[in-house]
């Protein structure tokens, strides 16, 4: 075990609260046991493993945050190994070379807290950072099989602005209108009213061009602020 993994053990064990923990895991659905640490302390203490285990090269930094997944027995551990994968001196390496490691833990994390945090903050920095490798992957992703990939395509610009890729989005969001999973449903609400931040009218054209196809709750999501 890396000391960094050492040490974010011992001190979500330090932190944890017994009595909080099954509620945590009731409410997330989840088989892996909570240690019971809040999520904004658990970011704290994912700061300061990285700050004091500093990674000499992508190698190590990608060897840990995904040591630290994979062995991971109490979901705050994977909470902490997205964090240190982020953790800003690294995010220069949040680029196409760390598209399968990104995968890999969207793919096992395969549940909304996960992967909402991998797909705003990691997949849309890398986006961001590396569009030639990247784009190609999330055009893929928004008709792949697999739930959490296509849910990760519509909501990976969430931060986007007016930087937004439009082309993009709208081939991710349409792939899945026809889709009566309630995660890719939510996921198209969402995306587009946060774009709607940006551009309002652009928002309610797409939802009057797609009136017939769009779920009520698409629907609703989307124009939440706007009508």
């Amino acid at each position: 075990m890396s000391a960094a993994r050492d040490d974010l053990i011992a001190r979500l064990e330090a932190a944890g609260d017994p009595t909080r923990a099954p509620g945590q895991q009731d409410y997330m659905k989840s088989d892996m046991p909570f240690h019971g640490v809040r999520v904004p302390e658990v970011r704290k203490i994912a700061k300061a493993v990285a700050t004091d285990h500093p990674f000499r090269d992508r190698a190590e930094w990608e060897a840990t945050v995904l040591e630290i997944w994979r062995q991971a027995t109490h979901r705050e551990q994977m909470y902490a190994a997205t964090d240190i994968a982020a953790h800003k001196p690294y995010r220069g390496w949040l680029d196409g070379e760390a598209l399968a490691m990104v995968e890999e833990m969207i793919v096992s994390g395969a549940w909304w807290d996960h992967v909402d945090a991998l797909a705003t903050n990691h997949m849309g920095l890398m986006l961001a950072q590396d569009p030639t490798v990247v784009r190609p992957v999330m055009w893929r992703w928004a008709t792949d099989e697999n739930l959490w990939r296509r849910r990760t395509s519509i909501i990976g610009q969430l931060k986007f602005k007016a930087d937004t890729d439009l082309e993009l989005l709208f081939h991710a969001i349409e792939s899945s209108i026809p889709s009566r999973e309630f995660f890719l449903r939510k996921a198209i609400g969402w995306a587009l009213r946060e774009y709607a931040k940006t551009d309002p009218d652009e928002v309610i054209a797409f939802v009057d061009r797609h009136e017939d196809r769009l779920s009520g709750l698409s629907k609703r999501e989307a124009l939440k602020h706007l009508r």
